[in-house]
């Protein structure tokens, strides 16, 4: 068993270094430049977004899940152990200058995001649910290359719900571990894995919906609960607050003397902590992304961008800050959630493990529940078949099970290297296609100036073919007053009409 995860380490390691790591740089850099800083210049716009109204159908329902519930959706994967176990591993081996580069890669990625996102909506389909989307299906549809599609639905179907949801499981049981003591070291990690396994049951065989249901509450709840507690251990410790700011940024760019990480492992530290963390680029996010109702694709490129920034600049920092301010010393500091659990209790006291304890469960439980359907929507993508979804639904709780009992390390090291490789597919895919996203962004950039709400159709985009979705804004906006309707019929028509004079004049547009 050393031997395989030594060789998955150097393989993942290597596979980081050499391919990931420059395509994510780059292509960041690129999408950033291109789209003229979109995910700075557009943050008001993303928080609007996030509460727009569902559109409803003919019926008067909701035609999917909402703008808010799909961001829960993709913060419950996003936000879970590698908020507080991964940035406590981060800074454990990289040190504190490894929080600059998760913040750097943060807002280069939001470009990604905002690629990932837009393409997932456009190239979204009708499903019993409402929609379902994603990389694999912006694969097929947009590239017309149904073997990268099936091959990026195989890697996330192992990276996610198995051996993400595995770790998210093991973190769960570690936490009460260290909450109880050693006497339950027996008989907690089966019951830890029985109990989530029959809650994850419950709640997926109940389709998107109920996972929307769940999430929409557990994740606002769960990032409050959790900068509550960050905030009041500022507090405790607020003389030490510049130091750990100012840390983070003159270890950022050099030799870290207590740890012993050179600049490159810092670098490589923080960004694969940051991207397993807030899943910028990856091909995850726009899974939970495709699922929303809204009027145009880049509304749920914002809001995913959004989704980002939450991740990292608030909850990662919180816990960043915690344990920076709690343990100044890093020399004999361990890895992982017992370096965040240690900071907690070295200021709040052993209380605090049982509150450790409840804000993991939140977490790392939304968690399993994202990563559970980003792998239901790909399943899907591969087969129909109920049968096989069944089977799925089974292999997802197992997975879960079997996290709570055994050691975590092969498994971290494997889903590194699984997650290198998914992200690298989809990037070449969002890299490819990123000239349909920009016209999307000027479209919607036009219609804002215009002052109208903007309305996506597929007649506005008449070359570009695998659009499913998009009929007519009477499809995307659903039923609504009559003269009303009419109105923004002949806006959205004056508009059509300017959009296709303007791409025959200037087709790179």
């Amino acid at each position: 068993m050393d031997a395989i995860n030594e060789w998955l380490l150097t393989w993942g390691d290597a596979l980081w270094t050499w391919v990931v790591l420059p395509g994510v740089i780059l292509l960041g850099l690129y999408f950033t430049l291109r789209s003229g800083v979109v995910q700075f210049r557009l943050i008001p716009e993303m928080f609007r977004t996030l509460t727009d109204k569902t559109p409803r159908d003919a019926g008067g329902r909701p035609q999917s899940v909402s703008a808010f519930q799909a961001f829960t959706i993709s913060a419950a994967s996003r936000v879970g152990v590698g908020n507080i176990a991964g940035v406590g591993t981060a800074i454990a081996i990289g040190g504190p200058g490894a929080v600059f580069w998760m913040w750097l890669m943060a807002f280069i990625g939001g470009s990604s995001s905002f690629i990932e996102s837009s393409l997932a909506q456009l190239f979204k389909i009708r499903d019993k649910d409402g929609f379902r989307g994603g990389p694999a299906y912006y694969m097929q549809r947009g590239l017309k290359a149904r073997w990268m599609g099936v091959l990026f639905a195989v890697i996330l179907i192992v990276c996610f719900p198995i051996a993400f949801s595995s770790l998210q499981a093991n973190t769960i049981q570690a936490t009460l571990a260290g909450s109880f003591g050693e006497d339950s070291a027996g008989w907690l990690p089966w019951g830890v894995g029985i109990g989530l396994a029959v809650l994850m049951a419950l709640v997926i065989f109940g389709g998107v919906r109920r996972i929307a249901s769940v999430t929409q509450l557990l994740v606002p709840a769960m990032a409050l609960l959790y900068l509550i507690v960050g905030i009041v251990i500022l507090v405790i410790h607020a003389d030490r607050i510049p130091a750990a700011f100012a840390s983070i940024f003159t270890e950022a760019f050099g030799f870290n003397e207590v740890v012993g990480a050179s600049l490159g492992y810092i670098i490589l530290t923080g960004v694969k902590r940051g991207m397993f963390s807030n899943e910028a680029g990856l091909g995850s996010a726009p899974n939970a992304g495709a699922t929303a109702a809204v009027t145009h694709p880049v509304k749920q490129g914002l809001v995913q961008t959004l989704g980002v920034y939450f991740d990292t600049f608030l909850v990662c920092s919180i816990t960043a800050f915690i344990i920076l301010v709690s343990v100044p010393d890093l020399s004999e500091a361990g890895r992982g959630i017992g370096l965040t659990q240690g900071a907690m209790t070295s200021t709040l006291g052993e209380w605090s493990n049982v509150l450790l304890s409840v804000i993991i469960f939140l977490l790392a439980f939304s968690s399993i529940l994202g990563n559970y359907y980003y792998g239901e929507s790909n399943i899907e993508f591969i087969t129909p078949r109920p049968a096989v979804l069944t089977a799925y639904r089974l292999l997802a709780v197992v997975a879960v099970f079997v996290g709570s009992v055994i050691s975590a390390d092969v498994v971290w090291n494997f889903a590194d290297g699984a997650m290198g490789l998914m992200a690298l597919v989809n990037l070449i895919a969002i890299a490819l296609l990123s000239g349909i996203a920009f016209r999307l962004l000027k479209d919607y950039t036009a219609q804002r100036r215009a002052g109208r709400n903007p309305i996506f159709t597929r007649a506005l985009m008449p070359d570009v073919d695998g659009i499913a979705v998009w009929e007519d804004e009477l499809s995307v906006t659903g039923p609504v007053d009559l003269p009303t309707r009419d109105h923004e019929a002949q806006k959205h028509r004056d508009h059509l009409h300017r959009a296709t004079a303007d791409r025959d004049a200037d087709p790179f547009g």
